[in-house]
This record gives structure tokens, sequence and C-alpha cells, in this order.
């Protein structure tokens, strides 16, 4: 028997949750953005008014107001968009407790052991659309199938507040025709790539060599090809399981362009004080370094490097974020907007054993680390204690880029 897949995904959700607030402009085009002044002018939604006129996500506030000269902007309020997503994924607890979090937008269910309380996949997805209206006046597209992979794409077939049913049945009438750039997952250069190769459709990757595929594009040539045939089978996780997350990063648009190496140097130590002090609080470890460099032009390149050890130290990061730059960027180039994060997580009690076999052999490298590891964690007992303002880096203290002891937890 098939499992029966839901994936809701909320229509619009940050400007939806905005104009709860504005019923006078729920027919006006209305979107939510950063602060223009503080050079975060960018779009980050939209209700469907505002998308009918052009206005996309993550473009700029300018080019959003080129496109719909009378373009209500809306300042972001993050905290009602956490205490709505609890909101929405309690409403989902009731029909099951399998269920995911995808973003906080987004959730899977598994409704199979369901059904015989609720009805069908496509009754209980009505059901719990109409309940989400009623309650907190939002709306969501759902889609139903037996996998992960074709729910999600269900969600995004019919916007918005829709319910789309993908089965064994109509999956290739409905999901084959549509270019491959549609397939979750398949990103825009990956896409590009398949296009060369003949690869215009999903249906044209569900036909084509799986190891051919592999050779190409690696585990993810494997991954998309079983994606196209419907045969992902990943389980939803349940409400209850604890979830690691997949990376720890933290991103800066200053306040202006960085320039030369003491300018990046203090935005790096403050971006991986941060990163290193979310995977203490985790109990995390990283076994690599990824930094996304944006530039005044948006243009964006993103650079990753392996450790030698797992870490969780700001000094490590540091030097690592350093290392991928002076390798990737010319340090006299301006730079808008910095990313640094830590990804291939492990727990603190995973990795303990590698790290210990790492140090016994490079006595001067375990000392480092030891005095690192006394400073950082004296750092976070006195934030613990007096507040994240309370303690940080020289280098920090008197910047003109926009950096704030308080705006890092």
């Amino acid at each position: 028997m098939d499992r029966i897949i839901l994936h809701c995904d909320m229509n619009a959700f940050y400007a939806s949750v905005e104009l709860l607030s504005h019923p006078e402009l729920v027919d006006a085009p209305v979107a939510v953005s950063g602060d223009p002044e503080g050079r975060h002018g960018i779009i980050l939604a939209k209700n469907e008014a505002a998308k009918k006129r052009g206005v996309v996500t993550a473009e700029t506030v300018w080019q959003a107001r080129k496109k719909c000269p009378n373009l209500v902007l809306l300042p972001a309020h993050h905290e009602q968009y956490a205490h709505y997503s609890k909101l929405i994924n309690a409403i989902y607890a009731r029909f099951t407790d399998m269920v995911e979090p995808f973003s906080i937008d987004e959730s899977w269910l598994d409704v199979t052991a369901s059904t015989k309380l609720f009805g069908s996949g496509e009754q209980i997805a009505y059901t719990i659309k109409q309940a989400v209206k009623d309650e907190l006046g939002l709306t969501q597209s759902v889609g139903v199938s037996f996998n992960k992979i074709f729910a999600k794409m269900g969600s995004e077939y019919r916007k918005p507040d829709a319910v789309t049913l993908v089965s064994r049945e109509n999956y290739k009438a409905l999901l084959w025709p549509l270019p491959v750039r549609e397939l979750f997952s398949v990103g825009s250069a990956t896409a590009e790539r398949l296009n060369t190769m003949g690869i215009n459709t999903i249906g044209d990757l569900a036909a084509a060599d799986a190891p051919l595929l592999k050779a190409v594009l690696g585990k993810q040539g494997e991954i998309l090809y079983e994606y196209a045939n419907g045969l992902e089978c990943s389980a939803v996780r349940s409400i209850d399981e604890g979830r690691m997350p997949k990376s720890v990063g933290n991103g800066m648009t200053f306040r202006r362009d960085l320039l030369g190496e003491a300018d990046v140097l203090t935005a790096i130590t403050a971006l991986s004080d941060t990163v290193s002090g979310r995977l203490r609080k985790h109990g995390l470890m990283c076994s690599g370094v990824k930094v996304d460099i944006k530039d005044p032009s948006f243009k964006t390149i993103s650079r990753q490097m392996q450790l030698k050890t797992p870490t969780h130290l700001a000094d490590v990061i540091r030097r690592a974020a350093m290392e991928i730059l002076h390798a990737s960027w010319d340090m006299n180039a301006p730079i808008r907007l910095l990313t640094v994060t830590g990804i291939d997580l492990a727990g603190e009690s995973e990795i303990v054993e590698t790290q210990l076999s790492f140090l016994e052999t490079d006595a001067m490298a375990a000392s480092k680390a030891e005095k690192s590891e006394k400073i950082e964690l004296a750092m976070d007992h006195i934030r613990e204690k007096y507040g994240v303002s309370a303690i940080t880096y020289g280098r920090i203290i008197g910047n003109d880029i926009g950096l704030q002891t308080k705006d890092r937890p």
C-alpha cells in the first residue's frame, strides 16, 4: 500500500500575515521588504496582486517599484511569522503526529494512518486547508502524493489556495511535460547542464541513462533520476523527533561596502563568532566552512572548504573563511554581503574520538585548540549571564560597517 503524503505550502506567507493587521490593503499590491536605508531593500515576500504586476522575491525595492509604482511596502515582523508557523503546525498535529517542517511556511505530513478517521488524502488536505483559513485567516496550497518530492511539486502546481493530487496514475501526464528546472532541487546551473545534454523536461530526465547522469553530475544525477521517476521514498519525520540542522550560518548586508583586508577581517571575525556560538549552543561541530560573497552589483559566488578536524571554535572558522576569501576573491574589490556557514555537521559526542585522534598527533594544534576552547566557553558564559553585548572581540568595537553585538546571539 502506498503512503499518503501531503505537502502544505502557505501562500505568500509573510505578506499574508502582515495583511491580517492591514485588511484595508487586501486588494492592493503589497510586499514585505527590508529597510532600504539600511541597504536591506530587498523584496522578502509579495501578495498575489503584486505578483501579477511582476514583482518577484529577492529583487531590490527600486526594481519592484519600477514595475509597480503603487506598491505598498510593509516592514517584516519575523516573530509574528514564527508565531503563526507554530499555530499552523499545531493544526496539522490534529491529523497526524508525522509532521516534518521543511521551512517556516512549509511542512510534509504523512497521513497514511489517518485515513480511517479523516477520509482520503485529498479529503484531509481540503479539511486542513479550510481549518487554516477559518482559524487563522491564511491560505495554503497542498500537494497530495505517494512520496515527499511529488507532494511538494503538487503544492507548487496550482497556486494559490488549491489542492493537487499527484498519483501513480497521473504523475507522468502532470509532471513529465514540465521544464526540468521545475523538478525539486534542480537549480539554474544544473538545469543548464542538463539542457546541454538534451534533457529539457522532467520526462526527458526520467528517460535518461541513469549511469550517464551519475557520471556527469555525480550523486546528484542519481538522486534526480529517482526524483523524476517517482522513486524517492524517504520517511516523514515525527513531530516529536529532534531535527539536527544541516548547516549553521550567519550573513549580513553591511552599512557600506567592505574594502580591503581590514574590513573583511572585521566582518569575518564577527560572523565566525556568531556561527561558533550557535554550533556550541546546539552541541554541534562542523567539518567544513562555506563563504558566500555578494558584490554591489548583486553578483554572488559561493566557495567552501573541508577542515582537517571538526570544530565549533570561532578562531578555526575565521581562519578557514579568510583562507577561502584569499583564494577566491580580490581583497580590494568591494563586498556588499558576506555569509559564513558551518557545514557537514555532526553532534559533538559523535566526533570526539576523531578529534582527539588528530590532536594527539599535533601537540601544538592541541594546545592552541585547548586555549581557544577555554576562551570561547568563557565568552559564552559571560554572554549567557550578562547579555550578548557584554563581551566581544576588540576588532569589532567601534566599527562603521554595521556590526552590533546585540544583533549577534
